[in-house]
């Protein structure tokens, strides 16, 4: 006996597939259900002779990956007929045929110069450049009956499909509800996209030219009570991300995630999200991390210093320095403050790449014969590292202790990276990825204090 197996599509997701525009993209936050939406749609026309539809990431490991595009298909396409090909990745239909591609940069785009694609899909479209879209677009032609259309996700970022979109953004960044789902027609003179309100408007002012429909609706993962259902736990995760992230992969819970947010001053760190104290709590363990400079010149780089004690989860940020000094008197520096601060406070410092960066870092680790002292290979560029001390941050679980440094440190971290220096912002993820990495153990044992 043959299972029959009903697949339903949730309000959002019949929303975004029944709009009769040309080209429909569906984004504004993680979650909310956009690729399954897809595979749906790549199998709307699998009983009408010769239809062929693409859908498209960016890279190939992102479609095999597990829990892939490719695995999701698997859970549908065999049950309604698809004979999957993973070598060529494509199911074959009685009729139709469902392919997988990628583009990994604009060269491969030759490949796809004869392509006849009823459907063409693109997931994650932001990750696509602006010359893919439009050429894959030109290959978005049919024989088989069904008019051509173009179906896309994407998770907000700055950029040309930004810009693309601009007119169903508000000025918040955020989606402009009034505004979704509706359609729009364009064409492209001069590389200039020219807008109106119907297909119409356009013939009437540029006759030779053809236009195509467009519109943009938002999702969120509130639109995705399945998933949330299932996996309760990936709410949290969009909410644990850093600000930024979480603006773009969360954002608002109707209108979705944030498509103009980006690293500006106060948006890695914002000093209202630290909290002041008189005093540390006893117990935990401490870490002075360096960030070092090579020269004393006036525009050099600073020699910065940022001692991090961590209780019971809570990480205090108890004192900071930096000054512009050239390197001898920066070694005199560290190891007169290792003193100061007692053997009990690791030390640990940025380690330049290559053979001299080894050399300094063997140096300062013999002049701190008896302490726990380390040279660190950064991991990542600036900002990637700063991430997760920021999203503590953003939790509370991140504070002052009350010293005249307070205000240098809290101006540093909330007007990066918009300053000329990073030294102290360095320091201070330097800091709390040693204790995140558990490479010093944060026990609260007083002893330790």
């Amino acid at each position: 006996m043959t299972k029959i197996i009903e697949y339903r599509l949730q309000p959002k997701q019949e929303w975004f597939l029944s709009s009769p525009a040309d080209i429909v993209i569906g984004g504004g936050s993680a979650g909310g259900g956009k690729t399954i939406s897809l595979i749906y749609e790549g199998i709307r026309h699998k009983d009408v002779e010769g239809f062929e539809a693409v859908f498209l990431r960016r890279s190939y490991p992102e479609i095999t990956k597990p829990g892939g595009a490719w695995d999701e298909a698997m859970k549908m396409y065999p049950s309604l007929g698809g004979v999957p090909n993973k070598g060529s990745l494509e199911f074959r239909f009685e009729k139709s045929r469902v392919s997988f591609g990628h583009l990994q940069n604009e060269q491969t785009l030759e490949s796809w110069k004869s392509s006849q694609i009823a459907l063409l899909m693109f997931d994650q479209l932001e990750t696509f450049t602006e010359r893919m879209f439009f050429y894959m677009l030109s290959r978005n032609r049919t024989t088989c009956g069904v008019s051509s259309y173009c179906r896309a996700t994407a998770n907000p970022a700055p950029g040309w499909l930004a810009d693309f979109l601009a007119w169903w953004i508000a000025d918040d960044g955020y989606a402009d509800m009034s505004r979704a789902g509706k359609i729009r027609a364009f064409i492209r003179l001069r590389n200039q996209f020219i807008w109106a309100d119907t297909k119409e408007e356009l013939i009437e002012r540029y006759p030779d030219e053809l236009p195509k429909t467009v519109t943009f609706m938002p999702f969120t993962i509130y639109d995705n009570p399945i998933l949330l259902n299932k996996d309760p736990g990936y709410l949290a995760s969009l909410k644990a991300l850093d600000f930024i992230d979480r603006e773009r992969l969360l954002g608002h819970k109707k209108r979705g995630g944030n498509w103009k947010i980006k690293p500006s001053a106060g948006k890695i760190f914002n000093r209202a999200w630290f909290e002041i104290v008189p005093v540390v709590p006893a117990g935990g363990r401490s870490i002075r991390f360096w960030d070092l400079a090579a020269t004393a010149k006036k525009e050099a780089d600073f020699t910065a210093s940022v001692k991090m004690t961590k209780v019971k989860g809570v990480y205090y940020i108890v004192d900071c320095t930096n000054d512009q000094i050239d390197p001898a008197r920066a070694n005199s520096t560290i190891k007169n403050t290792a003193r100061q601060d007692g053997k009990s406070v690791a030390v640990r410092w940025e380690q330049e790449g290559g053979a001299s960066g080894k050399r300094d870092s063997y140096h300062i680790a013999t002049m701190l014969d008896g302490y726990d002292a380390q040279g660190i290979r950064p991991q990542g560029d600036k900002i990637t590292r700063a991430k997760p001390l920021a999203a503590q941050a953003l939790a509370g679980n991140v504070k002052l202790l009350s010293g005249a440094w307070n205000e240098m440190w809290l101006n540093h971290m909330h007007n990066q990276p918009e300053l000329p220096h990073d030294d102290i912002m360095d320091a201070s993820s330097g800091a709390y990825n040693e204790f995140s990495t558990g490479r010093v153990e944060a026990v609260d044992n007083p002893f330790y204090n």
